[in-house]
């Protein structure tokens, strides 16, 4: 098997219309009734940790992280993460994943929360939210929701519910 040359970027506002078809096709139209989708409602990505993954000129995988708040504790939403079905299996996903919680990091954000398989997210740093610590706007497996914290002890006390929060724009 050959060695696929991998580019992450930084995702840029003309990437926009490639993800969305990407995300299309990775999960159809159901995905706007999941609880994580509601998160993400109404508000954008942040820009400066949300990433795309190029091969060649392909775009072949993304990461988003939305801002929200857990009770009134600021954090970040991962999702969606997508990568094409072609070239899934690859490191593609982790790669992603791990350049946008180093970047979420260095910005000084704390919390990243997530509803996704436990087994993939926990070689990422995510581990298991205790039943009803975190409340979803909607249904969800609450076994699915996971937390990374990006300083240690920043998970601490936190509870509540999880709602979208929106960054303010100074002109």
């Amino acid at each position: 098997m050959t060695q696929l040359s991998i580019t992450i970027l930084s995702e840029s506002p003309e990437d926009a219309p490639a993800v969305e078809r990407l995300n299309d096709h990775a999960f159809g139209p159901g995905r706007y009734a999941r609880a994580a989708f509601r998160l993400r409602e109404g508000g954008a990505p942040i820009a400066e940790v949300s990433f795309i993954a190029r091969v060649g000129t392909l775009l072949v995988g993304s990461v988003r992280l939305s801002p929200i708040t857990i009770g009134d504790t600021p954090a970040l939403v991962l999702g969606p993460l997508t990568v094409d079905p072609d070239f899934r299996s690859r490191g593609i996903g982790g790669a992603l994943v791990r350049r946008a919680l180093e970047a979420s990091r260095k910005l000084g954000h704390r919390l990243v929360l997530l509803v996704g398989d436990e087994p993939y997210y926990s070689k990422l740093g995510f581990t298991r939210v205790p039943r009803g610590r975190v409340v979803m706007p909607g249904p969800v497996d609450k076994d699915r929701i996971l937390i990374a914290e990006l300083e240690e002890g920043a998970f601490e006390g936190v509870s509540g519910a999880a709602r979208p929060a929106f960054v303010a724009v100074t002109a």
